[in-house]
């Protein structure tokens, strides 16, 4: 499985970004995905997931309301809209497959806030 990112940049405070991850191979093998990110000097941390089949989700409480994960099966494409940005949602994002025995990682995307 292979997966890319793209959809990230600068923005200003308050403004918005949707990242996308498209993934390839053996999408099958897929249960969930999700986005990470990970801030200057800070260790890597969950942001959303959701799920292949039901398309349950599950937010960080610091995106709730400002962030929506969602997926097009037939373009084998997750989104995440990020909206109402701040200055500590800056980092580098990474998209994740999660599989029976295996993850997958994107090789991520900057995104910068500016205040």
């Amino acid at each position: 499985v292979q997966l890319v990112e793209s959809g990230g940049g600068l923005v200003q405070a308050g403004g918005s970004l949707r990242l996308s991850c498209v993934a390839s191979g053996s999408t099958f093998s897929i249960n969930a995905m999700g986005w990470y990110r990970q801030p200057p000097g800070k260790q890597r941390e969950l942001v959303a997931a959701i799920t292949s089949g039901e398309g349950a989700t599950n937010y960080a409480e610091s995106v709730k309301g400002r962030f929506t994960i969602s997926r097009d099966n037939a373009k084998n494409t997750m989104y995440l809209q990020m909206n109402s940005l701040k200055p500590e949602d800056t980092g580098v994002y990474y998209c994740i497959g999660l599989g029976g025995s295996d993850d997958y990682w994107g090789q991520g995307t900057q995104v910068t806030v500016s205040s």
